[in-house]
């Protein structure tokens, strides 16, 4: 038997940020962790060597800790809050561990599996069960493919293929390289490849970039822990919502607005997962200009891919690199609080680690199952433009929901994995009155609108 009162399947970012809050906020409760890898950190520990965090590092992690903070001094994001790489992540996730197992209630069980209320050691096969009290938390629910550790989605038929984390290791120097996916991965991937200082180098005239979907993506800069800035977005982005007639207006619009950014201005997007990206990376992605959208590779030979919509020919020694994986998920929305587990999803409007430390605190603060659901609704995250528009109707009403109790609001304002707060002892100005009165002036214009266009209930 594992002797707890939780049992947290999965040691991301989400169970890490739900533990936290939960110890911090209930003095007595006892909670074991299980991940299947050999540490902290979930997708992180097997994540491409290259990679960073796509927002500021301060609304990643969880509620105790901040990570980051420092406001870059040079290169071309001077200005903007830093962005954390993947060492940096794993090192952070290792010291919030360890602070923990310091409280003496929180133990983490790596190389293990759960298999409803069994817990399996992987190695030997081993099986423990657990109490009847002990509740179970799925941190897994939503957990985001890696290239690395899932086959490509399109058949091998004599083409090289590589995951998007061995670019790094890769020896010789083939003529081409075909970069297959839309997301932050491909993104990523391209801005490596042309980088001369830390990648590879190339001229983006030698990159192939299989684009099935054109993506809409937010411009990091009006993405920042800074509440003028932040909250100025979410008025723009209300105000520009509540007088849109359709989607496809509505993000251009918000481009005009300086929010959204698109890769081709000839092309409407229809992807709307919406990471952040730095006005130096358009210009760089801007640069490859060899795009096929022909849908979804379907076999990729030496010298040819067949696509969904048609084929295209490639260099005999292209190299092709998968970046075709589903980093954000979307499952069906389930209660948080059920009656076999508590399954993590985001609540607010994407932030996934406010929503971990958020479902944390409720837990630990409200003994009614039926009260934490009332207070925080799952939310999902963006993946069509009508996607996008029901998460912001979802994340605002549940946002309403629970900063009307005031315990939660205050904690809310405390913890820097918040968006949208305005800290405890912010010296105010000008600047922010202007902000906060034109969120509340457009907010409930703009969700009325966006739930009439994407068919959710703004209420």
């Amino acid at each position: 038997m594992i002797e707890a009162d939780y049992l947290v399947v999965g040691a991301g970012a989400m169970g890490m940020g739900f533990t936290d809050a939960l110890v911090e906020h209930d003095p007595d409760a006892r909670v074991v962790m299980v991940d299947r890898r050999d540490g902290p950190g979930g997708h992180w520990r097997a994540a491409y060597p290259f990679v960073r965090l796509h927002q500021a590092s301060q609304f990643y992690g969880v509620q105790s800790t901040v990570l980051g903070g420092r406001v870059q001094e040079s290169g071309p994001e001077a200005g903007l809050h830093e962005r954390a790489d993947r060492a940096t992540i794993l090192a952070y996730y290792d010291d919030v561990l360890a602070a923990l197992r310091a409280t003496g209630r929180v133990e983490l069980l790596t190389g293990h599996e759960v298999e409803g209320r069994t817990v399996v050691e992987r190695e030997t096969g081993r099986r423990f069960g657990l109490p009847q009290h002990c509740r179970v938390v799925d941190a897994r629910y939503l957990a985001p493919e890696v290239p690395s550790e899932v086959p490509p989605r399109f058949a091998v038929d004599g083409a090289r293929v590589v995951p998007v984390g061995d670019l790094p290791g890769v020896d010789d120097d083939p003529s081409r390289y075909v970069v297959v996916g839309s997301g932050k991965t491909a993104t990523d991937a391209i801005v490596w490849l042309t980088d001369t200082e830390v990648g590879r180098g190339i001229d983006p005239g030698r990159i192939t970039w299989v684009r099935p979907r054109d993506p809409w993506m937010l411009d990091r800069a009006v993405i920042q822990p800074d509440p003028v800035v932040y909250l100025g977005m979410v008025a723009d982005m209300m105000r520009v919502a509540s007088g849109a007639d359709d989607l496809d207006r509505l993000f251009l619009d918000l481009e005009d607005a300086g929010i959204m950014m698109r890769l081709d201005p000839a092309v409407t997007p229809t992807m709307a997962k919406a990471p952040t990206l730095g006005r130096w990376e358009l210009e760089r992605l801007r640069q490859v200009e060899d795009v096929v959208r022909l849908g979804h590779v379907v076999s990729a030979g030496r010298g040819r891919l067949e696509l969904r919509d048609g084929s295209v020919a490639t260099a005999p020694d292209a190299l092709v690199v998968n970046c075709a994986a589903d980093g954000l998920r979307n499952r069906r929305l389930v209660p948080i609080w059920g009656e076999e587990a508590i399954t993590l999803q985001p609540i607010r409007a994407g932030f996934p680690c406010f929503a971990a430390g958020l479902a944390g605190y409720v837990e630990a603060t409200r003994d009614d199952d039926a009260t934490k659901n009332r207070l925080c609704p799952p939310s999902s995250f963006g993946n069509s433009l009508t996607d996008w528009a029901a998460m912001q109707v979802r994340g605002f009403r549940a946002s309403a929901s629970f900063n009307a109790e005031p315990d939660i609001k205050a904690w809310a304002d405390r913890v820097a994995i918040n968006p949208s707060r305005v800290p405890p002892g912010h010296p105010g100005s000008p600047e922010l009155d202007a902000a906060l009165e034109q969120v509340a002036t457009h907010v409930g214009p703009g969700l009325e609108r966006l739930a009439r266009l994407s068919g959710e209930t703004a209420s």
